[in-house]
């Protein structure tokens, strides 16, 4: 069972396009409308641009799936100067971080009255991800794929800082819902180092909700036996599915 395979199983004839966006940018991107009466929409972020990343990744191809089960649209797009999306990549993601809340909001556009919102990040694109808040008025949840804990300080110029106090911050939202998802298996991050920086991200969690009897908002944290940084593992693959359909709202 390939990633290829069962996420592409609804992309057949769906056509690429390219957005022009009020910040200058064009971003190449492909939309899976599930319904017409759907208020969901998931955006999906790629891997890093420099090696390789693109919106038609297998591991995101992958995901499209469940969501797609769920209810929800899935946009899909390629970050700057990947494919026919214009522009240069930055070392430090500050203006793929800006694209994508510019982007968000050509997309909400879109789909009037927007209830429900997944931002899915894998690998680098899980960086990115981590940048953008929960929107007022709309459920918003962020999926965090085989988020890149071991390089991150060289996939951001060595502005790790930024990012780790933007996950932090998300994780204290008292509305945020947020899922991490990582692989015992992984090529660039150790599962002890994962497992350390998951514990760290419950305990503010928890401290959170201790502090907020209000708060309505989640944070799972799933490791999956077998899974590398690339979802290659057939148990894993299906395991990974499982998750995110059970999972999304």
């Amino acid at each position: 069972m390939s990633a290829t395979s069962q996420g592409s199983r609804s992309e057949a004839n769906v056509p690429r396009d390219v957005v022009h966006l009020p910040s200058g940018s064009a971003l190449e991107y492909v939309l899976l409308h599930v319904s017409p009466e759907s208020k969901k929409l998931a955006v999906c972020l790629h891997p890093w641009s420099w090696l390789g990343g693109q919106m038609n990744d297998p591991v995101l191809e992958l995901v499209t799936g469940p969501l797609l089960d769920r209810g929800y649209n899935v946009l899909r797009y390629n970050s700057r100067g990947v494919g026919k999306s214009k522009g240069w990549p930055s070392f430090t993601g500050s203006q793929e971080v800006e694209d994508l809340r510019s982007l968000l909001q050509w997309a909400m556009s879109k789909i009037p009255g927007l209830s429900d919102l997944v931002i899915l990040g894998y690998s680098h694109g899980s960086l990115i991800a981590s940048m953008h808040p929960v929107l007022p008025d709309v459920t918003t949840s962020h999926i965090f794929l085989s988020y890149p804990l071991g390089p991150r300080h060289w996939l951001t110029a060595f502005r790790t800082h930024r990012y780790t106090a933007a996950l932090q911050d998300l994780i204290r939202e008292p509305r945020s819902n947020v899922l991490i998802v990582y692989g015992d298996n992984d090529n660039f991050t150790s599962v002890e180092s994962y497992d350390a920086w998951a514990e760290s991200l419950q305990t503010i969690y928890r401290a959170t909700e201790s502090n907020a009897p209000a708060r309505y908002g989640k944070l799972e944290v799933v490791k999956i036996a077998g899974a590398s940084h690339f979802w290659r593992e057939g148990a894993a693959v299906r395991r990974l599915v499982e998750v995110i359909r059970d999972w999304v709202p």
